[in-house]
């Protein structure tokens, strides 16, 4: 199911897009594609964290609010220089809270969102796949209590997981 949460954006080629959701929903995989679509830059979220994040994240701490405030200000000093070079550009980032989101804003107040979604089994049996990453099966509760979804003010969609990568990029592609 897609959901539409504003009016679409007037230039792909310009558009800043942040790809959202908990860990093991394609965040990663869908924000490259949509870049590549695009033809802007993409930024993976997660090769901003600090090694103390790290360090925390692959002993299955989660993060609190403390931990990600540097790393989201990181990333929203790379949206506020795309901003303003009028640059295209798509970054992974969970944006688990809505506070996270409006911080990201702020760099650039045209930001759209895509978050992706999907039911809990889904995104563990993906988790469970995965053997790259140092985020551990074990944190997506704790993702899962932290997240505040995408609401109707915030510029953006809401899209399931259960959709193919391609399918998930066209939707976007479509709103901007």
């Amino acid at each position: 199911m897609t959901q539409t949460i504003a009016p679409p954006t007037p230039s792909a080629s310009t558009a800043r897009w942040v790809v959202m959701g908990v860990c093991g929903c394609g965040k990663s995989t869908v924000g490259n594609a949509l870049a590549r679509r695009f033809g802007v830059a993409f930024i993976e979220g997660d090769q901003f964290h600090p090694a103390a994040n790290v360090e925390k994240m692959s002993a299955g701490v989660p993060l609190d609010d403390d931990d990600r405030a540097g790393w989201l200000q990181a990333l929203a000093d790379q949206i506020r220089q795309a901003r303003e070079r009028n640059a295209g550009l798509v970054v992974s980032c969970s944006a688990l809270k809505r506070r996270y989101r409006d911080l990201l804003r702020q760099a650039d107040p045209g930001l759209r969102f895509a978050h992706l979604h999907g039911p809990r089994e889904l995104i563990a049996a993906r988790l469970g796949g995965r053997a790259d990453h140092y985020m551990p099966p074990a944190l997506l509760d704790s993702q899962l209590r932290d997240l505040e979804p995408l609401q109707r003010d915030e510029g953006g969609l809401a899209l399931d997981i259960a959709l193919p990568p391609g399918e998930l990029v066209e939707r976007i592609a479509g709103q901007g």
